[in-house]
């Protein structure tokens, strides 16, 4: 089944909401990918290599990266070969094929692990300026949505205002917030963190920790502490190891990902500001690259805008006007 065929069976399962936000939110990079792919079947008829090679460009001036890039041209040449495909145009429905597949690794994996019969605490790592203290609001307004009682562990105790940008995200959204003075052990927070949920009887401890990626012998050591901490309280946790990272930075965002994937085992990805970015296909490269799950994304400023990733939702986001045409 292609892609789009799929993609019409799914959305009349889904609300059109989540569609319609992967849609509005991935339009700059829309513009930077499949807009340009569009153009460049116009203008190649028959699949050669001087096609491919554009392509690669194409692909790579959206941040997908370069590894990813060369390894789905492989991938797109041999299918075309295996398929005797010689018209852009068949081409570029197999191009959605591929982009899913890179996507949808294992499936099960872009979801968050929520604990159903224990308190759930996830550790949310990340560089200062990428949206974190805002990612953990917004996650645990949907959270409290869900009818959960979430708790919010201010770890990060190095930037000056972190502590006070938490409680007020603490007190827009309904969860109480864990502290200590500024300057103080984060590992101690966590610790009555940890004992201040049980007492309450939380479903959801979210911890914030500092983003000093500068110093990554000190970032490593701290976040062991924190680690070891919270696993000493409950062995099963941390549940989620989430890393947020900017995508308007780009490959710089996959470079954080690195240090922070050999500082701590990041077991999901939450992508802010991808509606402000035309650099969106560094989603590909964190998920092929890294093996790292994208398992949120930011699509805009509202506390609903932060989704769960959804690789096919995702991929109609960048080729949703090929999908319009192909219904008309």
């Amino acid at each position: 089944m292609s892609f789009f065929k799929r993609m019409k069976k799914k959305i009349t399962k889904q609300t059109d909401t989540v569609t319609e936000k992967f849609k509005k939110g991935l339009s700059k990079t829309r513009e930077s990918f499949s807009t340009r792919v569009n153009d460049l079947v116009k203008r190649y008829r028959k699949v050669d290599e001087e096609f491919f090679e554009e392509l690669e460009e194409i692909l790579i001036s959206a941040d997908v990266g370069v590894v990813t890039v060369m390894d789905l041209i492989d991938l797109l040449k041999d299918e075309a070969r295996t398929r005797n495909i010689q018209d852009t145009e068949e081409l570029k429905s197999v191009i959605t094929e591929k982009l899913s597949e890179l996507l949808n690794k294992e499936d099960e994996d872009s979801r968050l692990n929520i604990q159903q019969n224990e308190m759930t605490i996830i550790l949310v790592v990340g560089v200062n300026g990428v949206g974190k203290t805002t990612t953990i609001g917004k996650l645990a307004h949907s959270f409290v949505t869900e009818g959960k009682k979430v708790l919010l562990a201010a770890g990060d105790t190095f930037r000056a205002g972190a502590i006070e940008q938490l409680e007020v995200w603490g007190e827009r959204v309904g969860a109480d917030v864990i502290k200590h003075q500024e300057g103080s052990d984060p590992a101690a927070v966590i610790f009555d963190a940890i004992q201040s949920a049980r007492s309450r009887k939380a479903d959801i401890l979210i911890c914030d920790t500092a983003g000093r990626l500068q110093n990554k012998v000190n970032l490593m050591r701290e976040l062991e502490k924190v680690k070891n901490v919270i696993a000493r309280e409950v062995p099963s946790a941390p549940h989620e190891v989430l890393l947020v990272l900017d995508a308007t930075t780009g490959q710089n965002a996959l470079s954080q990902a690195k240090v922070f994937q050999e500082a701590t085992d990041v077991t999901g990805i939450a992508l802010t500001k991808l509606d402000g970015t035309a650099k969106g296909g560094i989603v590909l490269a964190i998920r092929h690259e890294l093996d790292i799950p994208v398992k949120l994304i930011g699509l805009g400023e509202q506390m609903e805008d932060l989704q769960n990733f959804d690789a096919d939702t995702f991929v109609y986001g960048l080729f949703s006007n090929d999908f319009e045409e192909s219904e008309t």
